[in-house]
């Protein structure tokens, strides 16, 4: 069977299992075998890798960030829950910036593009006002991932 055959098996088999696709493909780049791979599939799902580490460090900020608000606006409400809600937030941001240092580098940015998103979230969650949360986000990349910071 031909490269010619090959590929437009690949591709259908991308559409129709993605699993089995992912195996057979890996299979085909450990056996060399190149000129047999949906390079064009395999291309988008390594671009695709990226930007879901992108949406996990986005979410991730977003769940702490609401969570530090919560925490440092309705101290009379702090929990055990909201307390391990934060610490499980930092430790899934410190894995995955150990596998993607370089997400690292657009933590401060990621809060704050995600900060109006969480204040919303905040209000939904607190009852509170809007106007009572900062304009701008009020902690630093390091206090967010900090494991001992706890807004007072």
């Amino acid at each position: 069977m031909g490269a010619k055959t090959l590929k437009p098996v690949a591709t259908s088999l991308y559409d129709e299992d993605f699993a089995v696709w992912a195996s057979e493909t890996a299979r085909l780049l450990r056996e060399k075998r190149f000129d047999e791979i949906d390079i064009e599939h395999v291309a988008e799902e390594i671009e695709d890798m990226g930007k879901r580490d992108k949406r996990e460090l986005y979410s991730r900020l977003t769940v702490l960030i609401v969570h530090l608000l919560k925490w440092k606006w309705q101290p009379e409400k702090r929990s055990q829950s909201w307390q391990s809600t934060i610490f499980t937030q930092r430790s899934e941001l410190d894995l995955l910036l150990a596998d993607s240092p370089s997400l690292m580098r657009n933590v401060t940015a990621a809060a704050g593009d995600v900060y109006p998103m969480a204040v919303k979230k905040a209000v939904l969650q607190t009852g509170l006002p809007a106007r009572t949360f900062s304009r701008e986000c009020p902690f630093s990349s390091q206090q967010i991932l900090d494991f001992s910071f706890l807004p007072e």
